[in-house]
This record gives C-alpha cells, structure tokens and sequence, in this order.
C-alpha cells in the first residue's frame, strides 16, 4: 500500500509541487541545491541531514558511493522508504535531541538544506556534524537569506524557524567548526525571483505585529500557529482538485554563486579540518 505524506510550506512532494506558481519556484530552489552538491557527492558517502519526502537524496544515488538520509519526521522517512528506492539508499529516523547514530568520520559529504534555520542548539548540530565528517569532507548548507525576508529588526514569520541568518551570521556560526571553503547566494531572474520576494513583502509586515523583537518565541509561534490555522480552513473550504500547471522554466533558472541577481538563498561550503584547526569552541 502507498504511503501518502501532507505537503507543507516546510515539506516539498514532489506530487504537488506543480499545483501553484510559489510551490514550483520553492520546489525548483530545493533541485537547484542538489543539482549544485553532484559534483561533491560523486564517489563518496553521503549524508541528507534532513531529508524530508527523500526526492533530493534519491537524486543522488546514481552517483554517490551510498546516500543515507534522515529526518527527525517518522512519516517523511516512511514515505520516502516506500516513494525511492536504490540499492545504495537508506532512510532513518533520528531523535533531534540525541547525538547522530553513526560511527565519528562516516561521511564524505553532509548535506543541510533548508534545516540549520529550524535547529534550536546550532552548535550541538554543528558538533555531530562534523563529528561524522571525515577529514577533508565538506558539509553543504543551504538556508534562507534573511535579507530578503525580514526587516533588520525582525524574527522569522515562518512558523517553523527559530532564526534566519545573514551570510555574515552564518558564516560565524559555521566557522569555529568547518573551515568555510565557499560563500555563495542562490538566486534567479525577476521573472522567476519575484514569486518569492511578492510573497516575502506582504507576508513580513502582515505577520510583523507578532514577529517584533520583543515578542517571546513562545507567543510568536502560538500566534503564527493561529494565523495559518484559519488560513488552513480557509484554503480547506475552498479546496478542490488542481490540475497540474505548465511552466516555461525549470531548475536551470536558479543560480548560484558570489554574485546572482535575487539572492534567496544563502549557501555555504564548509570543509573538516585536521585535529586542531576549526576543532569547534
């Protein structure tokens, strides 16, 4: 029996990425950044530290050595068990507040993609990381670039993230544990760009009453939780079967590098030193 998992603005299936224009360019954003980690993760040991529905790792395992993903999510893990499947692929469900279930130097790669923003102790997911990295291995983070999503002030409208990040910012975060090898945006064309940055503009001082720096976290999520839960039975009233949508782009409309048009996305290649250098604090 088919297992079936919720789409959410956090979680990408790829069965509903073409039901709307915004879900398209997110899902496009997330290919982009697999797409972009190929050249790393040929030959090696792979490790997707937050997998979700598994498409993007299964992508990977034509050309790594072994892809293993994991997901603090029992039902993404189930689902992309059932969805993708190769002899080199396995899916395993991790507790986020126990250390990683793997010997230290497993991986040649780890990947993090649209994860460290949803992580309350940074430096214990940094720690593990690069615990499993083997010397020389590179870990690939790719997160939201705050600059083009919240005032200077403000904290995330996403519901689900405990903080966003300026390269600058997570540059620091990164670099008492990994030797920052690459700093690099994610962007697009206005054509393609401007989806997200329509969405980020009204969405930002809609939600700003309850994204103020002074507002408890606790209170912020309470609030956003309420917000799209009348959003939700708003959108269920109204639901009906959507017919997949044709677009005239595709993953290749994302760029990457030290100076794109856009940027949305910040990503970053961070490479394990030997014992002694970017050992962590």
């Amino acid at each position: 029996m088919s297992i079936e998992l919720e789409a959410t603005g956090e979680r990408v299936i790829e069965d509903a990425y073409r039901e709307s224009l915004g879900g398209y360019v997110i899902y496009l954003m997330h290919i982009a950044s697999y797409q972009f980690a190929r050249h790393y993760c040929a030959g090696r040991n792979v490790l997707d530290l937050g997998c979700g529905s598994g498409y993007g790792a299964a992508s990977l395992a034509d050309i790594a050595a072994s892809v293993t993903a994991v997901d603090v999510s029992e039902e993404a893990v189930a689902f992309a068990s059932d969805r993708y499947r190769a002899a080199n692929l396995r899916y395993l469900k991790i507790d986020e507040e126990r250390p990683l279930p793997f010997a230290d130097a497993r991986f040649d790669v780890i990947l993090s993609f649209q994860v460290i923003e949803h992580v309350l102790d940074e430096a214990a997911y940094l720690r593990e990381a690069r615990r499993v990295l083997k010397k020389g291995g590179v870990m690939i983070i790719v997160t939201p670039n705050r600059g083009v999503r919240l005032l200077p002030f403000q904290k995330p409208w996403n519901r689900w993230h405990v903080r966003e990040y300026s390269m600058a910012s997570l540059r620091r975060l990164v670099a008492p544990w990994l030797e920052i090898r690459e700093a690099h945006c994610m962007g697009a064309v206005d054509k393609v760009a401007d989806v997200e940055l329509k969405r980020y503009r009204t969405v930002k001082w809609a939600m700003l009453p309850l994204t103020l720096p002074f507002i408890p976290d606790a209170l912020r999520r309470r609030g956003l939780d309420a917000v799209q839960a009348i959003r939700a039975k708003k959108a269920k009233r109204s639901s009906q079967a959507a017919p997949a949508l044709e677009f005239d782009f595709d993953a290749s409309a994302m760029q990457i590098g030290p100076a794109v048009p856009n940027p949305l996305n910040l990503v970053l290649v961070a490479e394990r030193q030997g014992e002694g250098d970017a050992s962590g604090p």
